[in-house]
């Protein structure tokens, strides 16, 4: 069994995922690995058919114990699985904020339309005649 696969890189120095997206290569077992070369360049020229101002190529890569390929990292970065993570953990959090902040507003209103409500009840029987029989005297 050879110890090498086959990846493909952009012209930023990028590389294709399996997940269909280019990255730095900072992780390495992101990446698409392709044990033949023919399937790599299918994969490439599909690719370039849905992007035509792409620049790409096939690489021979040799593997590291985890099977994972050694390549150098793009300058172009991009984020990684642990950035995503964190943006999206924060997403999550401001998400809850605003239910809370809302929640809270829809609760004081409530509270204060029924004080509202409370005064104008007490406004109205303050207004209103005193019954026939009281002020028979």
């Amino acid at each position: 069994m050879s110890d090498e696969v086959f990846v493909i890189r952009n012209q930023l120095g990028q590389f294709w995922t399996r997940a269909g997206e280019w990255v730095d290569g900072r992780e390495p077992q992101r990446l698409l690995k392709i044990k033949h070369r023919d399937e790599a360049v299918n994969q490439l020229v599909e690719l370039s058919a849905k992007d035509i101002d792409l620049r790409g190529e096939v690489l021979a890569c040799d593997v590291d114990d985890r099977k994972d390929p050694m390549v150098d990292a793009s300058s172009h970065l991009t984020p990684t699985l642990a950035d995503l993570a964190a943006e999206k953990a924060a997403e999550k959090a401001a998400q809850k904020a605003a239910e809370k902040i809302a929640q809270e507003a829809l609760a004081s209103d409530g509270d204060e339309s029924e004080a509202s409500q409370q005064e104008a009840d007490a406004t109205d029987s303050e207004l209103e005649e005193p019954p026939l029989s009281a002020a028979v005297g």
